[in-house]
Formats: C-alpha cells, structure tokens, sequence
C-alpha cells in the first residue's frame, strides 16, 4: 500500500476529491450537465407521483443511473485522450463502448419510467 491518509482523514479526503470529480464534471462536459439537469426535473416527480416505495427505488435508481455511467464514460474518454490525439480503432471502440454504456442506461430508464407509468395508469 502507499503511504498516505488513513482512517477519518482517508474518508474526509476521498469525499472531497468526489466533490472535485463532480465539480470538474459538471464544469467540462454537456452530457453530464444535461443529465443533471434531468435528475433535477425527474427526481421531485418520482417523489410526489410515484405510487410506492419500490417503485419510487425504481425511478430514482434508474434515473441516478445515468449520471453515474456519464461520469464513467466521462473518465474514460479523459485517459483515452491522455494517451494521445492521434485516432487508434481501440480507442475509438473504448470511447464507443462507454458511449453505448450511457444509452443503454438511458433506455433502461425510459423502460423503467413506462413500465412504472403503465402500472400507475392500469391499476389505479
């Protein structure tokens, strides 16, 4: 292991380079502001209109999805682009796979969202 913070300091420590992470997200990339801009739109209806606990866990998982596989993404596009400018086909496969990442959680969400809706419409 390499010397450093342990204990409280440790979690103090990795708490504020999560904030950092956040922030620099927030800051250099649209797809993350967009999605956090949905999670603010999406996440009080999930809470009012939601007609149950588990499906209240459902929509704000799903939704908190999205921008948790940005910052992924996000995170792997960054050291792609460390390594070099110069086009590679794997590193256009690695940013492709990530990008595939975040759509396929997209739908997730959209199938989770309808699904919950339909149920909603249905039963009540």
């Amino acid at each position: 292991m390499k010397p450093g913070k342990t204990g409280l300091a440790r979690i103090i420590a990795a708490g504020g380079y999560s904030l950092q992470g956040l922030k620099s997200a927030y800051r250099h990339e649209a797809a993350f502001r967009q999605e956090c801009w949905l999670v603010a739109v999406l996440l009080p209806v999930a809470l009012i209109w939601s007609p149950g606990l588990v499906e209240t866990l459902l929509l704000i998982g799903s939704l908190m999805l999205i921008p948790i596989v940005e910052l992924l993404n996000s995170a792997l596009e960054a050291v792609v682009d460390r390594i070099g400018p110069e086009h590679h086909e794997l590193s256009g496969r690695a940013k492709d796979m990530g990008s595939a990442a975040v759509l396929l959680t997209m739908l997730l969400m959209g199938l989770v969202w309808g699904l919950v809706l339909l149920d909603a419409l249905c039963v009540g």
